[in-house]
């Protein structure tokens, strides 16, 4: 499922980019706007899963994963409802970006990419006290048995830089199995489809035969 990380105010991408009156090497609010929105058309979000710790992306990059049952917004203290899957996505973007690229450690990853989604915040003016309070309410953790159905393809590199045996064996049985319905569920659209052509096959031999 494509997401939309990109509330009203936020979407560029359909209208053509003006210069800016100052130089665009500057920091700026709305060159960063941008470039999330840049990201957004080069990744598709997905939120059909359970995600350990909210959000992850495929080995591949081609997907960025968010938790399904994360609320795709809030309200803050103000009144304003704040859309979050597009700090989320710069988020994962650049964590998985230095891991693929560079080859950084998941930590050293990930404290670039939250220093990232932590100015993306605060340059649409809202708390980064209040953004991450929200989305630590949702955070999952494996052993909750709240993470049940995860991504096919989920990389694990920030699973295995902790270290963490207990946790790592049980996201590995988890994809074991997501592969398994994956692979199923492939097996079935694929017969589906040919049962399909199948009858379109024979209705138009049927209605040449009767022409």
């Amino acid at each position: 499922m494509r997401g939309n990380p990109l509330p009203k105010k936020h979407a560029h991408n359909k209208t053509k980019h003006r210069k800016l009156r100052g130089p665009d090497w500057h920091i700026s609010a709305i060159m960063l706007d941008r470039s999330i929105d840049a990201i957004y058309r080069r990744l598709p979000v997905n939120r059909n899963y359970h995600v350990p710790y909210l959000a992850g992306y495929s080995t591949d990059c081609t997907q960025i994963y968010i938790d399904k049952d994360l609320p795709p917004s809030f309200v803050d203290s103000n009144g304003e409802v704040i859309e979050i899957d597009r700090y989320l996505l710069l988020h994962e973007a650049v964590e998985k970006s230095l891991i693929d690229t560079l080859h950084l450690r998941y930590q050293h990853a990930h404290q670039i990419a939250l220093r990232a989604e932590q100015a993306a915040v605060r340059a649409d003016g809202v708390s980064w006290a209040e953004y991450d309070g929200f989305m630590m309410k949702f955070v999952k953790e494996m052993g909750e048995g709240k993470v049940t159905h995860i991504p096919p393809d989920l990389d694990l590199k920030p699973y295995i830089d902790e270290h963490d045996d207990d946790v790592l064996a049980q996201m590995r049985k988890l994809l074991r199995h997501a592969r398994i319905r994956h692979k199923e569920y492939e097996s079935k659209k694929l017969a589906t489809a040919k049962k399909r052509a199948k009858a379109r096959a024979a209705k138009a031999k049927a209605a040449k035969a009767s022409a």
